[in-house]
Order: C-alpha cells, then structure tokens, then sequence
C-alpha cells in the first residue's frame, strides 16, 4: 500500500490536473476556442485515462459546430423554416426557435418562419493597443 501510495505522490502534475473542469469552464464561458486549444495541449496519455476528459471535449465539439451551424445559416439565409433550423442546430424545433429568439431572431408564427438578424458588419476598424495585445495573446496561444 505504501508502494502505490508513493507512486501516487510522483504522477506528474498533468495526470491530476482536473482537465474536464478547465473544459467545462470554458465552455460554460462560451470559450469554445480555448476548450479547443486546451484539448490539443492534453497528454494523450490523460485522454485514455481520464474517460470524462473525452466525454466533455465532446460537449465542446458540439457547441463549436451548433455555432459554426448557426453561423453558416446568418450567411445563407434571410428566412429560414424553424424546421429547417432545428435540423442544421442539432436541436429539437421548440429548443431552436428559443436559441435563435435569443439570438435576436424573430419567428412569424403562420408561417412558422423565422426571420434572421443579421449581424452588424464593422466597417470602421481602429488599431488600438488592446487588439495588438488581444492578437499576440491569441498566437502565443497558438504557438504553445
């Protein structure tokens, strides 16, 4: 017992950090970018014994493609039929018309339609210290 307990005490400190928490606030943050990065600096040696460390990356891939889905349907569409909507969301058609109502979209309840607000395009784009610093934060991620 003592044995096991001393090899205990040696794993590296990769082994007992709580990866599937760092994912989860992540994507409780709406940071789906940072779970993707975190989730490629993993050991695969703590994805094959940690089954709930694969199990949440799981839940981040699907908010990362809800959100591409969502975005590929404000590019494509101007009205879109909330079953339609439901199917590109992976979402039943009552959880759709409230995600994309929150999203600012408005549903024509005849024709069961729902009418996409677009997102406003910046136009004006001032270089200012804070993205200079946002955009070597985000490839020192990258890097590392």
């Amino acid at each position: 017992m003592l044995k096991a307990t001393a090899e205990l005490e040696e794993a590296p400190f990769e082994e007992e950090w709580p990866f599937a928490i760092h994912l989860l606030s992540h994507i409780y943050a709406n940071d789906i970018n940072s779970a993707r990065f975190l989730w490629k600096s993993i050991p695969s040696t703590v994805k094959e014994m940690q089954p709930g460390v694969v199990s949440t990356n799981s839940i981040a891939c699907c908010c990362f493609l809800r959100d591409l889905h969502r975005e590929d349907v404000l590019s494509a569409y101007s009205t879109v039929g909330i079953q339609d909507t439901a199917l590109f969301l992976g979402m039943n058609e009552d959880d759709a018309a409230s995600y994309v109502m929150q999203q600012g979209w408005v549903v024509d309840p005849a024709s069961r339609m729902l009418i996409v607000k677009k997102q406003p395009v910046a136009t004006e784009q001032k270089l200012d210290p804070s993205k200079l610093q946002r955009l070597t934060e985000y490839v020192f991620h990258l890097e590392h």
